[in-house]
């Protein structure tokens, strides 16, 4: 890794993701339906209130404290209680198949781009799209670079773009993607 991510566009928040590999991952589950930035602000709200992040105490939480903790104001996400349980299984599942070491996901192997998507796109809650920006994600920002990995990142691994979570590296980026998403939604909506 060579630079601290600036994706919840908070120094702490960004530190965490930067820093812990299942909360980049967390962030990146919690990124539907809800503002990018909040999303990434999800791991270190969960931090704060467990006294620190560990995927082990998330994965053993008891459910219904971990909803609980995950929905109280500011939640970690406009679903709170619902992205609490997908939070948990992703946390068992990277216990059970990576035996609790995310990077595993990526590194496990010397898979190549095509074989790190698959694995993505196993994990609970993340779908094809989701799977491809963090591919994107991983090799612009982490420097993990599978063989492959741009292609199989599709347009999101494209260089220079600004289409996704992994192209932001500031404000002035992240409005640029926000304004990318806005005019591909509208065009989807005029081609209707």
């Amino acid at each position: 890794m060579t630079r601290t991510l600036c994706l919840a566009q908070e120094p702490e928040a960004d530190e965490l993701l930067s820093t812990d590999d299942f909360a980049l991952l967390l962030g990146m589950l919690l990124d539907q339906q809800y503002p990018m930035e909040h999303a990434f602000r999800g791991p270190r709200k969960l931090a704060d209130r467990m006294g620190g992040f560990s995927l082990r105490q998330i994965a053993d939480a008891d459910p219904a404290e971990f909803e609980e903790l995950a929905a109280t104001p500011p939640a970690i996400h406009r679903y709170g209680r619902s992205m609490a349980r997908r939070a948990q299984a992703l946390a068992q599942y990277v216990i059970e198949h990576y035996d609790g070491e995310p990077a595993a996901i990526w590194t496990a192997g010397d898979p190549d781009g095509k074989e790190v998507l698959r694995r993505l796109q196993d994990l609970p809650g993340f779908g094809a799209q989701k799977a491809k920006i963090f591919l994107a994600l991983l090799g612009k920002q982490r420097d993990v670079h599978p063989n492959g990995w741009r292609e199989a990142a599709g347009a999101y691994g494209d260089d220079g773009s600004r289409r996704s979570v992994a192209d932001v590296v500031d404000a002035e980026t992240l409005t640029q993607v926000r304004e990318f998403k806005k005019q591909a939604k509208a065009a989807a909506k005029d081609s209707k």
